[in-house]
């Protein structure tokens, strides 16, 4: 090894932050032949103490033999880091030059698991130092490939997670100005391993536009951008609808028998739970038997309760799902679907006593089922909003279980308060 490389490794040893910077501000192109002579420890050394755009043009820039003995190497974190820079090709590339049990670990790492923030998260960002100027910020965007980003995240020495800048700030400061003196701590950096609901959580928590990704290390990661955060959302949603009817792993296109398999086993709960309503209707058997026009009528009340215990239930749902509220807030998610409750009712109930008036002449069946639909419409507020705080409290997925045991909840208070009026009202029939 000749004099000038041992000085060259030396330094990149000794100083890898301050060769990491001089190297970013250089065009690749034009120091893409040096890398060759750098030895695999030095070029390690420089690429995980630049970011991840970064590291991954100069690894682009080495030979397939050095781009080997890198990722041999490097640490996880650094390779799986570089490795998401590169195109599909280029990466297919670089794992068929790899043993094949390295090339699978590394495949294994890039996959994170599904619905995970590793899942999620841009590989391609700009970071930058606490102690880089603002002009130097300001060059470093415009060389990036990073578009509509709102915010900069900072680094430490160590590549560590250190602050967030806005864009906008870079914009309006005076150039020299340090970027540690207008960076803002960062609230919630997310782990690589959390789960989709806790990224759902930080969004609707701290209103970002994007959150950090980091390791065990606080090393960053990667950038979960505001496009993948409201297709969190979307999945969490049309998730919790899937989970609610019992099917939260059948697709589209799934096959008949698989549909089948997770279908059946709850629509048989919920065949149980219709017997159990019909076993209430049952017992005003006598009372239907005198008055026939209550059958035609049973449904709506059945039919208006179920609709307004789904309302209920939908937003509670949605408060637990994005945090909105926990089990501690019953009282007040109770309360205010009590008044909800009251106020549809009344107005149904002048709606629908006005109608079965002109329908039917009589003025007591109109008063009943005013009655009743008060009744129902209080009981289907009251099961919406509690069935899945209960649930939540004992531990259970509330958006499992929650539509069968309203459907139950709501059709019994329907018929229940429609016909028990009726038996208590049969003197005015």
């Amino acid at each position: 090894m000749s004099l000038v490389q041992t000085l060259h490794d030396e330094f990149l040893r000794t100083y890898p932050n301050h060769a990491a910077r001089t190297l970013t501000s250089i065009p690749t192109a034009d120091f893409s032949a040096d890398l060759q002579t750098l030895s695999t420890d030095g070029v390690i050394l420089t690429l995980d103490s630049a970011s991840p755009v970064q590291a991954g043009e100069i690894f682009r820039h080495l030979t397939p033999a050095q781009q080997t003995a890198v990722l041999l190497q490097a640490s996880p974190r650094l390779a799986v880091v570089i490795l998401a820079q590169l195109p599909e090709a280029e990466r297919a590339a670089v794992f068929a030059a790899l043993p094949p049990e390295l090339a699978a670990g590394l495949e294994r790492q890039l996959s994170f698991p599904e619905n995970t923030a590793g899942r999620l998260m841009d590989g391609v960002f700009t970071t930058c130092t606490r102690d880089m100027t603002v002009a130097e910020a300001l060059a470093q965007l415009k060389q990036s490939a990073v578009q509509r980003a709102r915010s900069l995240y900072l680094v430490d020495g160590d590549n560590r997670l250190a602050g967030r800048v806005d864009i906008q700030d870079l914009a309006l400061e005076e150039p020299d100005t340090l970027l540690q003196t207008i960076a803002h701590d960062v609230a919630q950096p997310l782990n690589i391993m959390a789960p989709r609901e806790q990224i759902v959580a930080v969004l609707n928590d701290h209103r970002l536009d994007s959150v950090p990704v980091v390791d065990l290390d606080n090393k960053l990661m990667g950038v979960v951008r505001y496009a993948s955060l409201f297709q969190a959302i979307e999945d969490v949603a049309t998730a919790g609808m899937q989970k609610m009817v019992g099917n939260a792993d059948e697709r589209a296109l799934s096959t008949p028998t698989f549909a089948v398999r997770k279908r059946l086993p709850w629509l048989h709960i919920n065949l149980l739970t219709a017997f159990l309503a019909a076993a209430v209707v049952g017992l005003f058997e006598s009372t239907i038997a005198q008055f026939t026009a209550l059958a035609i009528l049973l449904p709506v009340v059945a039919g208006q309760s179920g609709n307004a215990g789904a309302q209920a239930l939908a937003v509670t749902m949605r408060g637990l799902a994005l945090h909105e509220i926990s089990i501690r807030d019953w009282r007040r998610v109770l309360r205010k679907e009590v008044l909800v409750g009251f106020a549809d009712g009344v107005a149904l109930a002048i709606t629908c006593g006005a109608g079965v008036l002109v329908w039917s002449g009589s003025l007591g069946l109109a008063a009943v089922i005013a009655v009743a639909m008060v009744l129902s419409m209080l009981a289907a507020g009251i099961s919406g909003a509690l069935v899945p705080m209960i649930l939540t409290r004992l531990g259970q997925d509330p958006a499992t279980a929650s539509s069968i045991i309203l459907t139950t909840v709501t059709d019994v208070a329907g018929f229940i308060s429609f016909l028990g009026t009726a038996t208590l009202m049969s003197a005015w029939l």
